[in-house]
């Protein structure tokens, strides 16, 4: 069903408010919503590992950061490939055939979580893989340096990794989930995982400056929570939405909690996940504060713990709301989140939240003004998948979301992000469901990079492609 351009997200929830922040109403028609344009396509792997888990590929999963990026004019991209292995794949841009390097690894389980990440610390031009962990040890590999700043002087081997280690340089991080990369202002590069499990897990964070040092824990998996059913759960894990640097300096990051007790759902069939919440830091990770400045928690002392006070859009554990999905943040400091859900109008109470999902679901842009007050628009078209949507700025800070199947939609800057369009959707790509983006290729060229795996069946091996666009 095609909904309305500008339909709100007036969302009433039994007991409580719909959104946090104001509804918007009106119709913007300042400016019309930027285009795109496919400039070409490029194939990495004809036969990459396939199989379904979790509703997701293990090549193409939301939470990877990143599986696809660019540096030095370089793009770099990380998959397994069918036999199992763990590959790492280089090109000239923007035309440049892929060159691949085969890792001395292979996937251990079945599992999409076991994901492999990407990351470059700049300051020494190392390239970091992380890979294959879903709560066990991680595997992790570097290059020697000066890889990545210099490539074009640099052949493209496994001699130029080091060994397949199971701590960072000596750092042991115990039983991981969701490794990924993030580079600070001062150019380190720091690594955000998660311990222990779902519904009781911490967020954690180590930091590499030359050598590897872990922060610490700052989110807390303790606390009470009451549902609106009147049960209680003592233990959850914050799923990130983001992790990211803004121009200012500042790190975002929104989530939303997944509670440990199944007792606070309506039915047995939904998600436990609850709210969209807002913390941001200051001094690069060390101290959390809320929408409204006030200090909520340290990393490796007192972690940010459960708290309507960091809520920025309620929404109860019966409607399937996604965690992981996304967010950026344009160039004045604002972030932006991309959530879904099922919306009231259909039901109260999710029952089988695959199902549910695809039938009924809906992305909703949620962002932060100035003034620190949230907005909240469902996006105009269903992404009628269980999958998540990708949300990137351009260098005029036109918005441009990547939704399940490669589809993509814009919004102006212009109009407030209000004018949300369809501006590519093409099937015979065949993606299977959630797909990649390349977000430094973005800040440093305007072209969009989305990396993607061809549906399959069973665990028949299918292509990973890559697809470039211009923006605007």
């Amino acid at each position: 069903m095609r909904l309305p351009a500008l339909l709100i997200a007036c969302i009433a929830l039994a007991g409580s408010p719909a959104v946090a922040a104001p509804e918007v109403t009106g119709r913007h028609t300042i400016a019309a919503a930027p285009t795109v344009a496919l400039l070409r396509e490029s194939q990495l792997d004809a036969s990459a590992l396939y199989f379904v888990s979790y509703d997701g590929l293990v090549n193409n999963e939301s939470f990877q950061q990143d599986a696809i990026v660019t540096h030095a004019g370089y793009q770099y991209a990380t998959w397994y490939t069918a036999d199992r292995s763990a590959v790492v794949a280089r090109r000239k841009l923007p035309t440049g055939a892929w060159e691949k390097v085969v890792l001395p690894h292979k996937l251990a389980v079945d599992d999409s979580h076991n994901v492999i990440s990407l990351g470059i610390s700049p300051a020494d031009g190392r390239l970091h893989v992380a890979m294959d962990t879903h709560n066990n040890q991680i595997y992790y590999a570097k290059s020697e340096a000066g890889l990545v700043s210099s490539p074009s002087s640099r052949s493209w081997s496994a001699s130029r990794f080091g060994a397949v280690q199971r701590t960072l340089d000596g750092q042991d991080l115990g039983s991981i989930t969701y490794p990924q990369f993030v580079v600070t202002p001062e150019r380190k590069l720091q690594l955000s995982y998660r311990t222990g499990g779902s519904g009781n897990g911490t967020n954690e964070l180590a930091e590499y400056d030359g050598t590897w040092r872990k922060l610490g824990k700052w989110s807390s998996a303790t606390g009470s929570w009451t549902a609106p059913n009147g049960v209680t759960s003592t233990t959850r894990n914050m799923y990130l939405h983001g992790l990211n640097y803004g121009r200012n300096g500042r790190l975002y990051a929104a989530f939303t909690w997944r509670e440990g007790n199944a007792g606070v759902l309506c039915n047995s069939g939904g998600l436990t996940n609850h709210d969209t919440g807002y913390v941001y830091s200051d001094d690069r990770g060390r101290t959390w504060r809320d929408n409204a400045g006030n200090v909520v928690g340290t990393t490796g002392g007192s972690p940010v713990a459960v708290s309507q006070n960091l809520v920025v859009d309620p929404l109860d554990p019966n409607h399937g709301l996604m965690n992981q999905e996304s967010q950026a943040v344009d160039s004045a400091g604002n972030p932006h989140v991309i959530i879904s859900y099922v919306p009231g109008r259909f039901t109260q109470c999710v029952t089988s939240y695959a199902a549910d999902r695809t039938r009924w679901g809906r992305a909703f842009h949620v962002t932060r003004a100035a003034d620190g007050t949230w907005t909240k628009r469902e996006i105009p078209i269903a992404p009628n998948s269980t999958g998540r949507t990708r949300i990137v700025f351009d260098r005029n800070d036109n918005g441009y979301i990547v939704m399940p199947f490669g589809r993509i939609m814009s919004a102006s800057k212009a109009s407030g992000w209000t004018d949300w369009t369809m501006v590519f959707d093409r099937p015979s790509m065949n993606v299977f469901g959630e797909v990649n983006v390349d977000y430094s290729r973005v800040a440093s060229e305007g072209v969009l990079s989305v990396f993607y795996q061809q549906r399959s069946s069973g665990t028949t091996p299918s292509p990973i492609r890559v697809a470039d666009f211009r923006l605007g």
